[in-house]
């Protein structure tokens, strides 16, 4: 099985399903990750990316994230953080199909669309382009996954609501979860911010008690086809 993760940003992928990633790996599944952007200028400065030749700002952290969660392959987009909706929605929905016809993968995850910030919007709109039943290779699952910091503080409105209705148990991962995030020490916050590992810690708490399990990460299901045969 074939597990493709998008993230807008790094660490994306490890708070909204570090624990997941961990269970599939352990499981035998090979997991991919996708990050769509990097911090570039003005708003960043990258030099440091540039003079090593790093795929996106913090690549350190990321690679180590993704080494210690034995992810297959990482693919880097290194579209403009905090920028992405002034790209060509062209160009961000080829590049995304790209990642997918390559991969194959049988599961894909990728951010909810109701979170704040608009680079989580634009990924999620052009995951859904892009796994639409047309093309060469057809996604069998489709999942959103929560991002604490982004999911729970955009405007209240119902098209804008996280609305769980698969959990997956993470129980015997979530101290792999809270290790991998841990890489990001850039990313991460003191508590009560969300972005912290106290707080990550807690909504796997919180998820986890919704079915009945130690820990638990929240997911939205977006989409899912059952083929006799492919």
């Amino acid at each position: 099985m074939r597990v493709l993760v998008f993230a807008p940003h790094p660490d994306d992928e490890v708070i909204g399903c570090g624990g997941t990633i961990a269970r599939y790996v352990s499981e035998g599944a090979e997991v991919y990750v996708c990050i769509a952007t990097s911090g570039k200028p003005p708003v960043f400065d990258n030099s440091e990316a540039v003079k090593n030749g790093w795929p996106c700002l913090n690549y350190p952290e990321s690679k180590k994230c993704h080494d210690l969660l034995g992810i297959k392959e990482t693919f880097y987009l290194q579209f403009p953080a905090v920028f992405l909706e002034k790209e060509s929605r062209y160009e961000v929905n080829k590049k995304i199909l790209e990642v997918i016809l390559k991969v194959r993968p049988d599961i894909v995850f990728m951010p909810h669309f109701g979170d704040m910030q608009k680079d989580h919007l634009v990924v999620a709109e052009a995951v859904m382009v892009a796994v639409r039943p047309k093309h060469e290779h057809i996604v069998k699952t489709v999942y959103a996954y929560e991002t604490l910091s982004e999911t729970e503080w955009n405007i209240p409105h119902a098209t804008n609501a996280f609305i769980p209705n698969v959990y997956v148990d993470i129980s015997k991962f979530l101290d792999k979860k809270l290790e991998a995030l841990g890489c990001y020490a850039s990313q991460l916050g003191e508590f009560p911010n969300p972005r912290s590992l106290k707080a990550v810690e807690s909504n796997s708490y919180v998820r986890g008690s919704t079915m009945g399990a130690a820990a638990a990460e929240a997911f939205m299901l977006i989409r899912e086809y059952s083929f006799d045969k492919r």
